[in-house]
């Protein structure tokens, strides 16, 4: 459908499902999801020009004397929310951020994926992602007090976890998202749903949405769903693995049948590439504090710089070639966390791939080895080094980074920057529980 025929589909919807309100959607630097709402009266004029909002009150959008902003509908995005009451409904459609001129803002995080994917598209790539977002129950927001005992892939027949997957699948799939797969994961009370891959730009709306229904899910049966990535201590955190493919037309161009591993040189440079640039990304792919709690030896987490195909310890996975199933082969890049923002997240992997690509990457030898298990000699050996391991160090690669720069564009790399800087200077001065038990009783 072109633009017109998407907004007269969308006016008809509403009409024929019995919306009365629809929500308009996007996010601020950080992934935070923003929203405002309009009755079914306001809707075919602001599908012709959009609701304008306060850009100075949303995080890394724009200065007070240059607040005015525009959030200007996607059509294709309105989908009805399921868990809302039945009558009286309820929509809602994601948005882009214009300027009042109508041009695209440079601080929005869908146009920079959205620029980053028509980079892609001018050397003949179409960018598929297939994210696995694992999360935590708890019985509130107030603490970490868990609501079962599992581990990776039991059945937990007397926990309500069972129950909140099955109903957040639901409603998933009533939204139109794809669900692979659902389990419980290798932590306490920790969960996982895969979608099923699909090009970039709508799975980033596919994540947003994914967050937002399992948070709704659990709070309707009184309990509380956290994406934060290092809730626990003493277990593993939540990552967000990243299975990503190019193709070109109907053709998967990561696939060789002649190539070693059935990885063509495309793929081999795009997996160099990530490799290359994962230090300076990793701002993006795990911008809190707390994600590098997550980030360290011996929970499963991703830490050195290395690809195998076999062997989860490595930031890039390769998944054994199936025959018949040249369109699955992808790489999964482990490092995310679900904490992060989407577009961005998306947007950065792809820029570092395809620099890898355009620039003749040469790719590593994979390491099948555990690394974890490798001592410094070894690892130095093999010429393996390591994400960064704090925030302010993920930061100070970051600012020395072309590649991020253009890849976010100017705007947003600064905002984010600052943000980050800010949030790191506050955890600075803040004491920790485990400071006051470890030094207070000795020094």
């Amino acid at each position: 459908m072109n633009e017109k025929e998407s907004r007269e589909y969308v006016l008809q919807m509403a009409r024929e499902q019995d919306v009365k309100f629809i929500r308009f959607w996007f996010t601020d630097i950080l992934g935070n999801l923003k929203s405002v709402a309009i009755t079914v009266a306001e809707l075919e004029q602001a599908l012709e020009e959009g609701v304008g909002f306060d850009g100075s009150s949303i995080e890394g959008f724009a200065r007070i004397d240059e607040s005015d902003m525009i959030a200007m509908p996607d059509p294709t995005t309105f989908v009805i929310l399921p868990w809302r009451p039945q009558e009286k409904r309820v929509a809602r459609v994601f948005c882009d951020i214009l300027q009042p001129d109508g041009s695209p803002f440079e601080g929005d995080p869908r146009y920079i994926l959205k620029r980053n994917l028509k980079r892609a598209a001018e050397l003949g790539f179409t960018f598929y992602v297939g994210p696995e977002l694992e999360y935590f129950y708890f019985a509130n927001s107030d603490g970490t007090t868990t609501l079962d005992r599992g581990g990776y892939f039991d059945l937990t027949p007397l926990d309500a976890a069972t129950d909140l997957r099955r109903e957040t699948v639901l409603a998933l799939e009533e939204m139109g998202i794809a669900v692979e797969a659902s389990h419980h994961e290798v932590a306490p009370s920790q969960h996982e749903i895969d979608l099923r891959y699909t090009d970039a730009l709508t799975m980033a709306d596919n994540t947003m949405t994914y967050r937002l229904v399992v948070k709704e899910v659990a709070l309707r049966q009184g309990v509380y769903a956290t994406f934060m990535p290092k809730p626990l201590a003493a277990e593993n955190g939540s990552g967000m693995h990243v299975h990503q493919s190019l193709f070109k037309g109907e053709r998967n161009a990561f696939f060789d049948v002649n190539a070693q591993y059935h990885l063509s040189a495309i793929a081999r440079s795009y997996i160099a590439g990530l490799l290359r640039h994962a230090r300076e990304i990793t701002v993006v792919t795990n911008q809190w504090v707390n994600s590098y709690k997550r980030l360290v030896p011996g929970y499963e987490a991703p830490v050195y710089l290395s690809w195998a195909l076999r062997n989860r310890s490595d930031l890039v996975r390769v998944p054994e070639y199936k025959p018949g199933k040249e369109k699955d082969t992808r790489i999964e890049y482990r490092a995310p966390d679900p904490a992060c923002n989407p577009y961005l997240a998306f947007a950065v992997m792809l820029a570092a791939g395809l620099e890898g690509i355009e620039k003749e990457y040469p790719c590593p030898d994979p390491v099948e080895e555990n690394v974890f298990q490798m001592t410094e000699e070894q690892k130095k050996k093999r010429g393996i080094e390591h994400l960064p391991g704090s925030l302010f160090e993920a930061i100070e690669l970051a600012e020395q980074s072309e590649l991020l720069r253009r890849c976010l564009g100017d705007h947003l790399f600064e905002s984010l920057i600052k943000n980050k800087l800010i949030e790191w200077s506050d955890y600075r001065r803040y004491v920790t529980d485990y400071e006051i038990k470890r030094y207070l009783p000795t020094l």
